[in-house]
């Protein structure tokens, strides 16, 4: 279970695609159910797995409001218990502990089927303080069953798995986003000499856009290109923002793009910028360690696991400028200084292969599958 499931959604929904996938090719029996979109099919197999797509009243591919999020559990209510009498899994795996973790309580208090919860930052009360905190302090009593009552529970970062334990007392299993490093092939890792910086996200408050345009700027006198894919709130403010600086002949908005066109723009590109206020463990983080780019980010979260200071990169504080201009200048400085952060790189993403990922997932439901079957 995922309210938002490619095409829809990010980078939760890119990683239990990559999961069913392999679970798949193992020879499970997979079922998908998430949320429909107009325009997508509503059932639909896809690698060897099965996509049921549940009325949710969302317009939006790439976001979803807090009312879509609860129609999702609503209204895909009915499917939900439908699947686990008739088709009876022996496990459900649910993607966010809000909102989807709800519809999975509600199948084990319902009909016993027993549930993998994987939490997200923006899961946790703190992990994403600008933008849910507000919804915490009413939305986490009700929560706390969803988290109590799982067979299971993993977090996508060390940082995501400490603030869920400290906030509901339970324990947590780290499990990384996982990445097919089969098909992820680096670049030449010799840089040019004008550095290609890649920027992938939402325009937010928390991904910080307004503060990389404002640390570009102080790097005018530098050669180097930046694309920034994606799209959000603060689009008009970033192309003002720009205007200001005077940088729209070396900044590119490409808007949302394919995946495909993701992984194209990652082959002819050294690094990564992640200014983020706050961060689970970025999809795109993990793609640009198995594309083989040099990382830039704040020292928060989930970018802990992905940065090893001064080896792949380095971690700054959170949007100062001095100390961003400052290792950008040291990691672009010679051309055998970022090739050999970028090779780093490559070699930190075998950490997150996915074969070890879905492994560790595949005995996890394994576990809880004994667990069920010893209590009955």
């Amino acid at each position: 279970m995922n309210y938002e499931f490619p095409p829809v959604g990010g980078g939760g929904g890119r990683v239990a695609e990559d999961l069913c996938r392999g679970l798949a090719a193992r020879g499970h029996t997979v079922r998908v159910l998430t949320s429909y979109v107009a325009g997508l099919a509503r059932r639909e197999t896809r690698h060897g797995y099965e996509i049921c797509r549940t009325p949710a009243l969302r317009r939006r591919r790439d976001q979803c409001t807090p009312p879509e999020m609860a129609a999702f559990v609503g209204l895909g209510a009915g499917r939900a218990l439908h699947d686990a009498v008739v088709w009876r899994p022996d496990v459900v795996h649910a993607y966010f502990a809000v909102p989807t973790g709800a519809l999975a309580w509600l199948v084990r208090r319902c009909c016993g089927v027993p549930y993998v919860l994987t939490a997200h930052l923006g899961d946790v009360p703190g992990g994403v303080p600008e933008q849910t905190d507000r919804m915490f302090r009413v939305v986490k009593p009700f929560t706390v069953p969803i988290w109590r009552a799982a067979a299971a529970i993993t977090a996508v970062s060390e940082f995501t798995r400490r603030l869920a334990e400290e906030a509901y007392g339970l324990s947590v299993e780290t499990v990384f986003n996982g990445v097919n490093l089969d098909v992820c092939r680096p670049g030449p890792a010799q840089p040019p000499a004008t550095r290609r910086l890649l920027f992938a996200g939402r325009f937010s408050v928390q991904k910080n856009v307004l503060f990389l345009i404002d640390l570009l700027a102080r790097l005018r006198d530098l050669p180097w290109t930046l694309d920034m894919l994606g799209d959000g709130p603060l689009r008009g403010a970033l192309e003002a923002r720009v205007r200001e600086h005077g940088l729209g002949g070396r900044i590119r908005l490409r808007g949302w793009v394919a995946p495909e066109e993701v992984e194209r723009l990652m082959v002819h590109s050294d690094m990564l910028l992640l200014p983020s206020l706050s961060e689970g463990l970025s999809v795109v983080g993990i793609r640009a360690l198995a594309f083989g780019l040099a990382v830039l980010a704040s020292d928060v979260g989930g970018n802990l696991d992905l940065v090893e200071q001064g080896v792949n990169g380095y971690l700054c504080p959170v949007s100062d400028l001095d100390s961003f201009e400052q290792h950008y200048r040291a990691m672009t400085a010679t051309d055998e200084r970022l090739a050999a952060l970028k090779r780093a790189s490559r070699a930190r993403a075998a950490a997150f292969d996915l074969n070890t990922i879905v492994s560790r997932y595949e005995a996890i439901f394994a576990g809880v599958c004994r667990r069920r079957r010893a209590a009955a």
